[in-house]
C-alpha cells in the first residue's frame, strides 16, 4: 500500500498531479487543495475520484459533493467550493436543503393533495380540475416541484393555447398556479413557476344557434343512436342548465307533476338553489327516462352506478352531421338565453332561468316568481322549434319507445 503523510496530502491541485495519485488498496484516501480552503479530493478503492467541500461548522463536519474528476475540472471545483463556502458562511444549511430536496413532493403528489384537501372540499367543478390534470399535467406527475420552471409553464401554456384554445390554456395555468399556492402546506418552499406569465386575452363568446342551424341540429340529433346523448343535449338546450348540473341531475330534485327541477345550493355555481321550470318536451323526456332508469338516483346514470360523463365525442359527430362549425355544448345554454331575449323576455327573467347571480340583480331575481320564467322558457322553446321547421319533439321520444320495443324479448 502506498504510504503518505498528512502533509504530502495537501498540495495545490493540478490535473496532472491528481491523475497520478494512487488508488488505495481499501477504503478511501482524502487530499486537500492548498490553494482553496475546504476543497478536497477523495479517491476510493474502485478508483473513483470526486471533489467535495469540507468544513467543520460549530464543531460538526459538513461535507458537500461538488462533482467527479476529471469530468469536473480543478478550476470548476474551486469555483463551486468558493460558492458553497459562501453559502455556509451565510448560515445556509446545505445538507438540510439536500435532504429536503430528496424528500421533495412531485407534481402528481401535489395534485393529489390539492384534489383531496381543497378541490373536492370547496369546488363544485373539481372534476374539471381532474380532467385538466389528466389531459395536460400528467406527463409531469413524477417531476419534483422545484424542477418545474417558468419556461416549462410558458411552453405548456403556449402549446395548449394553440391546440386546445386560449380559454383552456388560461384555465390550466390558473389551476397549476393555485396548486403551487397550496404547496407550502406540504413543505415546499420554492417559487411558483406560474408567477409573471401573461395569460392569453379572452373574448366573451356570443355564439348561439339560429333558425337554420337549429333545423340541422335537430335533424342530426334525431339520428343520434345513443338515447342518453340525445336526451342530454335536449336538456342542455331547453333547460339552459350548466353541464355539471345536468350530468349530476337527481330524481329527488325533479317534480314531474309541477314540472320543476330544483338544483340544490351546494350544486349551483352561485351557491344558491336554482329552480328551473321544465317545458313540456322535457317533461315528456324525463317521464320516459324515469320509466327506464327510475331505480337509479341519477337521471343520467352510467353502468358503474354513478352519473354519465360529458359526451364530448358524440357532440363532435352531431355538429359534423349538422354541418355547424364553431359551436360548443355550452353554447346551447347561450342559445336558450338568446331566444328568450328575442321573444321578449327581460334580463332578470333570463337570469332567473339560467341561474345567474349578478350582484346588481340579486334582489330582482329574489322577487321573481317562477311563472313568468316558465312562460318565457316555453315561448323561447316554441320559437326555436318553429324556426327549425316545426320539428315535432314528441317524435324523439317515439324513437326511444321504438328502441325499447325492439330491445324487448
Amino acid at each position: 500500500m502506498h504510504s503518505e503523510t498528512q502533509e504530502n496530502r495537501r498540495f495545490a491541485f493540478t490535473k496532472t498531479r491528481l491523475m497520478g495519485l494512487p488508488v488505495p488498496d481499501a477504503g478511501r484516501v482524502v487530499y486537500h487543495d492548498a490553494q482553496t480552503p475546504g476543497l478536497i479530493l477523495r479517491i476510493t478503492e474502485r478508483g473513483q475520484r470526486s471533489f467535495s467541500f469540507y468544513k467543520k461548522v460549530r464543531g460538526r463536519p459538513v461535507r458537500w459533493l461538488l462533482g467527479t474528476f476529471p469530468a469536473m475540472t480543478v478550476e470548476q471545483a474551486r469555483t463551486a467550493c468558493r460558492v458553497t463556502s459562501g453559502a455556509v458562511a451565510q448560515g445556509k444549511d446545505i445538507q438540510g436543503e439536500r435532504q429536503a430536496a430528496r424528500h421533495e413532493q412531485t407534481v402528481g403528489g401535489l395534485f393529489a393533495f390539492w384534489l383531496d384537501t381543497h378541490a373536492k372540499q370547496h369546488k363544485r367543478t373539481w372534476q374539471e380540475d381532474e380532467r385538466q390534470y389528466n389531459s395536460f399535467l400528467k406527463p409531469w406527475a413524477n417531476r419534483k416541484l422545484s424542477s418545474i420552471k417558468k419556461a416549462d409553464v410558458q411552453a405548456l401554456h403556449a402549446k395548449v393555447g394553440t391546440k386546445n384554445g386560449r380559454y383552456s390554456a388560461n384555465r390550466l395555468m390558473a389551476l397549476l398556479s393555485a396548486m403551487y399556492g397550496k404547496a407550502d402546506d406540504i413543505g415546499y418552499r420554492g417559487a411558483n413557476p406560474c408567477k409573471g406569465i401573461t395569460k392569453f386575452k379572452e373574448t366573451s363568446r356570443d355564439r348561439w344557434l339560429q333558425g337554420e342551424e337549429l333545423q340541422r341540429f335537430f335533424a342530426a340529433l334525431e339520428t343520434e343512436p345513443n338515447r342518453d346523448v340525445r336526451d342530454y343535449f335536449l336538456m342542455s338546450l331547453f333547460a339552459g342548465a350548466r353541464k355539471g348540473n345536468i350530468l349530476s341531475m337527481r330524481w329527488v330534485d325533479v317534480n314531474l307533476d309541477t314540472a320543476l327541477w330544483r338544483i340544490p345550493g351546494e350544486d349551483a355555481k352561485a351557491g344558491q338553489p336554482i329552480v328551473i321550470p321544465l317545458v313540456e318536451p322535457l317533461v315528456a323526456l324525463l317521464r320516459d327516462r324515469h320509466a327506464r332508469n327510475g331505480t337509479s338516483p341519477w337521471v343520467f346514470p352510467n353502468r358503474k352506478g354513478n352519473h354519465m360523463a360529458e359526451p364530448r365525442g358524440a357532440w363532435s359527430q352531431i355538429i359534423k352531421r349538422a354541418e355547424i362549425s364553431d359551436v360548443r355544448p355550452h353554447d346551447l345554454r347561450r342559445t336558450l338565453g338568446s331566444w328568450q331575449a328575442m321573444t321578449g323576455a327581460t334580463l332578470p327573467i333570463i337570469g332567473k332561468m339560467l341561474g345567474h347571480r349578478a350582484q346588481v340583480t340579486t334582489a330582482i331575481y329574489a322577487r321573481l316568481d317562477v311563472s313568468p320564467v316558465r312562460v318565457a322558457a316555453e315561448r323561447a322553446v316554441g320559437a326555436m322549434i318553429t324556426a327549425a321547421g316545426g320539428i315535432k319533439m314528441i317524435e324523439m321520444q317515439a324513437h326511444a319507445k321504438e328502441d325499447e320495443e325492439d330491445e324487448s324479448p
